[in-house]
């Protein structure tokens, strides 16, 4: 592959961007030269071999600055390699069990021939903005099910499709 891979994210805590920070770590280990950032501060893909989107899920919807990057991006995309994950699940069942796209995820995947998507296991702490995670907190919702050894699992098959390619 040539050129840079894009990690980029649509997060409203944090946690969704350090499972990105994580997935281009191992792709950096691959000898991969990788940029990650925030969906909304990337103006163009034109300059990225490939990309990777990540965004949290709140209440069965991807992130709004993820969903959006697709929606902006979605020509420039269609010409590159592309891979999705989803972060969000309050629970162990990430972990469990393959958990499949949410609507918005599963039509992008379909116009733009993602490679793969993945869902992790979410986090939200104390200090979470927003009124429905400040409930989610009070009533004992809260936690960090992110399994780190899964996101780079994935990550180095990402990175073994790229290197390979």
């Amino acid at each position: 592959m040539t050129g840079t891979v894009l990690v980029t994210y649509g997060t409203t805590n944090g946690s969704t961007a350090q499972i990105a920070e994580a997935i281009a770590d191992v792709l950096r280990k691959y000898g991969l030269t990788v940029e990650a950032l925030p969906a909304q501060s990337v103006a163009s893909v034109a300059s990225y071999g490939a990309v990777v989107v990540g965004g949290g899920l709140y209440a069965g919807r991807w992130q709004k600055h993820a969903h959006r990057f697709l929606r902006r991006h979605r020509r420039a995309l269609a010409e590159r390699p592309l891979w999705l994950f989803s972060s969000g699940p309050l629970d162990a069942s990430a972990s469990e069990k393959d958990i499949p796209p949410v609507p918005g995820v599963k039509k992008a995947m379909a116009e733009l021939d993602v490679r793969d998507h993945v869902t992790f296991g979410g986090c939200l702490e104390e200090g979470a903005k927003g009124w429905v995670a400040r409930m989610l907190l009070r009533n004992g919702k809260g936690g960090d099910f992110r399994d780190f050894t899964a996101i780079e699992t994935w990550a180095a098959h990402v990175a073994d499709e790229l290197t390979h390619a």
